[in-house]
């Protein structure tokens, strides 16, 4: 499993967000406090609080091309 801190701010980051998690043949959650939706769902991430830090897990370990993908989410 990976991990990785992100942040999703406007309306079309979501979108553009689900729509590469969907192309993962992985699965692909997203963690906020004690909630963990599936990153696929757009309805998952916007019952969440966009607002704050959120927690990435993906369930692979071979995943750098994804990575690479939501590079522009991802908090350093």
């Amino acid at each position: 499993m990976t991990t990785a801190k992100i942040r999703i701010n406007a309306i079309d980051d979501v979108k553009n967000f689900v729509s590469i998690v969907t192309r993962c043949e992985y699965d692909v959650d997203i963690v906020s406090g004690r909630y963990a939706i599936d990153a696929k769902s757009i309805m998952g991430i916007f019952s969440l609080d966009l607002s704050k830090e959120l927690e990435l897990k993906i369930h692979s370990d071979d995943c750098g091309d994804f990575l690479d993908e939501i590079k522009d989410y991802i908090i350093d």
